[in-house]
């Protein structure tokens, strides 16, 4: 397998979001993380989100963002999260794998819970005030099982696919407005959930992680390694900037080829 390639921290648009707020979720780690950077990196002020006080806290820190512990299964936990934003990044996530007829449904309720509800309730607090100033940018961070399907993933691809929907929703609503909406799409990010996923695998099966890696991880993509977050979040702030205005209602598979097949 080829050697990572890191983006560059020179993202598009540098500044160009200098004015704009931005809210994250499951901003602490991973592809969270990396949108809360390079949103800060562009210039928008950002209110970093996760249930991991303070992996929220040492994300903000790092960028001159605000923090919020919150539970996205909460109801109320959401209520409490800012509502005057210009950008709402929904990326918190999570996964579990198992046979459907082994899934345990209260974890099922609780992917859904995070990965559908939560962006749903976000959206309803967020628009008001996108609509008022006739600009706003919704950034799903979906995934390639948002267009595609694999096995013991019924949870998470069930939850990408309705994230799909909803997006395309919000984009119908809200043009008039003003508001884009779009999913980006990446196939396996080099992120903890990937790795846990990684190890995880590889003591089932008694074989390398990185066999893990090349053989079931990178056998769809044409491009054989990981993305790494920092490529995802550039994908996102360039949704946000001037040069994607009539970008809305579409999902941007960043697979490596792997919906090309």
């Amino acid at each position: 397998m080829t050697s990572p390639i890191h983006a560059s921290s020179a993202l598009p648009g540098a500044a160009a979001l200098t004015g704009r707020s931005a809210l994250v979720t499951g901003g602490g780690s991973g592809i969270g993380r990396a949108c809360a950077q390079a949103l800060a990196a562009a210039g928008a002020l950002v209110h970093v989100v996760d249930i991991d006080a303070d992996a929220a806290k040492a994300t903000a820190s790092s960028v001159g963002a605000r923090p919020h512990a919150a539970d996205l299964t909460d109801p109320a936990a959401i209520r409490a999260l800012p509502t005057e934003v210009d950008i709402l990044v929904n990326s918190a996530g999570l996964q579990h794998v198992a046979a459907i007829g082994d899934f345990p449904p209260e974890q099922f309720e609780r992917m859904q819970q995070v990965m559908v509800t939560a962006p749903f309730l976000l959206l309803r607090q967020c628009l008001p005030y996108m609509y008022g100033r006739g600009w706003g940018r919704v950034v799903n961070i979906s995934s390639v099982h948002g267009l595609r399907a694999s096995a013991f993933k019924a949870a998470y691809v069930a939850a990408k696919h309705a994230l799909e929907g909803l997006s395309k929703v919000t984009a119908l609503e809200g043009a008039p407005h003003g508001v884009t909406s779009n999913c980006v799409n990446p196939g396996y990010v080099r992120t903890a959930l990937v790795e846990g996923q990684i190890a995880a695998q590889a003591e089932a099966h008694g074989v390398e992680p990185e066999q893990v890696v090349t053989e079931v991880l990178l056998s769809r993509p044409a491009i054989k390694r990981l993305i790494e977050p920092e490529e995802v979040a550039a994908v996102a702030v360039w949704l946000c900037g001037a040069d994607a205005g009539y970008v809305t209602g579409a999902s941007l598979p960043i697979d490596g080829g792997w919906t090309a097949q």
